[in-house]
């Protein structure tokens, strides 16, 4: 069991070690191209892996850079985030007035049918 870990391990270590390297975008590979990477990790296997998890890729916060440039990691939330803001601010006024119009019917008749009720009730009152 003890040998097959010692082929195994290596082995897994390299594999991810390649993949990363293929998914990782050219402007976060660091020190060499990242064919030449590819290569390195291929041909040195250990070595080579560790190289590229140690110094091939700039490892920090994801996200898009923030304030100043430097990289901001997480979620924002809606009421801090100026592209939704923006959005919102986007949205077609044709729409809003349409629902607007749609909620002002529906108020009226709520109205309507609650003064019919009242009525109603009233009726059966005086007729008792």
């Amino acid at each position: 069991m003890l040998r097959a870990l010692l082929f195994i391990l290596p082995l897994a270590l390299m594999i991810y070690a390649f993949i990363d390297c293929l998914n990782t975008p050219e402007e976060e590979v660091k020190h060499l191209p990242k064919p030449v990477w590819a290569i390195v990790v291929l041909l040195f296997s250990i070595v080579g892996a560790i190289g590229w998890i140690v110094a091939g890729k700039e490892r920090g916060p994801k996200g898009r850079p923030g304030p100043g440039g430097t990289r901001g990691g997480g979620w924002v939330a809606p009421d801090d985030n100026p592209e939704f803001l923006k959005s919102l601010k986007d949205d077609a006024p044709g729409k809003r007035d349409e629902e607007d119009d749609l909620l002002k019917d529906w108020e009226a008749d709520l109205r309507r049918r609650e003064e019919e009720l009242k009525r109603r009730e009233r009726g059966e009152e005086n007729e008792a």
